[in-house]
């Protein structure tokens, strides 16, 4: 397939073969995530569900500085309770889109991914950090605290303790520290972070993509049921994937010593 662009007024969205890159597209703005921004974001990613043809995402921020430097604090700071807790609730709602999407997201952090930028990266699958990102949750210093799910996201990607830690303090933390905690996969120089994001995307989207469909929703879903039940969860869809046209292909291909040509099916 060739490559392709969707562009919508706050989000970008690029279609490569099976990769798919989403770019928060507000670089004026440090990409900071006001409602239409998020809105955007959360059609994009239906409309790349839709397509039925994408195996991978990146998401990643327009312009050198910013991921997405948080929320739009101008916007925010004339919210009611009620539209506060709409606006939360709709980051929320994309988050939860991002991780049930049937394809990996992978986050190319390419500067500032702080308060809301931060959540949304903590939403996507794992993340790769140019040596120029920063991470925080500094919403305490607004008066407020993290609304897209960084509290909860945040310490089951780095732990409890971690998580405190950075949500009380408001603390910023590089790249380096980010993948000290595992907040981050790895470091990578500016210039080739999205190099090496495609390089990773296009190495996931060669493999059996109902299997990574599968893989990704027993690692979501079993991360907060009990050990028994994820475990059950991961035997189901191991099971399930013998009923499948590529089961048969992967086999046959390993055993015939050839590539696999995976239809998803």
């Amino acid at each position: 397939m060739s490559s392709q662009a969707t562009a919508y007024e706050t989000v970008l969205v690029e279609r490569d073969g099976h990769v798919a890159t989403v770019t928060l597209n507000r670089p004026d703005k440090l990409n900071a995530l006001n409602l239409t921004l998020v809105t955007e974001l959360g059609k994009a990613f239906a409309e790349l569900e839709a397509s039925g043809d994408v195996r991978v995402a990146i998401l990643t921020g327009a312009g050198e500085k910013a991921f997405a430097a948080g929320a739009d604090i101008a916007a925010m700071s004339e919210m009611s309770t009620a539209q506060a807790k709409s606006f939360a609730d709709l980051g929320h709602r994309v988050g939860a889109q991002m991780e049930g999407a049937s394809f990996p997201i992978i986050a190319a952090v390419n500067g500032f991914a702080l308060g809301g930028g931060c959540e949304i990266a903590l939403a996507c699958d794992f993340i790769y950090a140019s040596d120029k990102a920063k991470f925080g949750q500094p919403e305490v210093n607004l008066g407020v605290i993290p609304g897209f799910g960084g509290t909860q996201r945040l310490a089951r990607r780095v732990g409890i303790g971690r998580a405190r830690e950075l949500c009380f303090t408001g603390d910023v933390i590089g790249a380096d520290e980010a993948v000290r905690i595992g907040l981050a996969n790895a470091v990578v120089a500016h210039a080739e972070l999205l190099s090496k994001a495609r390089d990773v995307a296009k190495k996931i989207a060669s493999k059996g993509p109902v299997a990574i469909a599968q893989c990704k929703r027993v690692l979501v879903r079993g991360a907060d049921v009990p050990l028994a039940t994820a475990n059950e969860l991961e035997a189901q869809a191991f099971g399930a994937l013998f009923g499948t046209r590529d089961q048969r292909e992967g086999m046959k291909a390993f055993l015939e010593k050839r590539p696999a040509a995976f239809e998803g099916k």
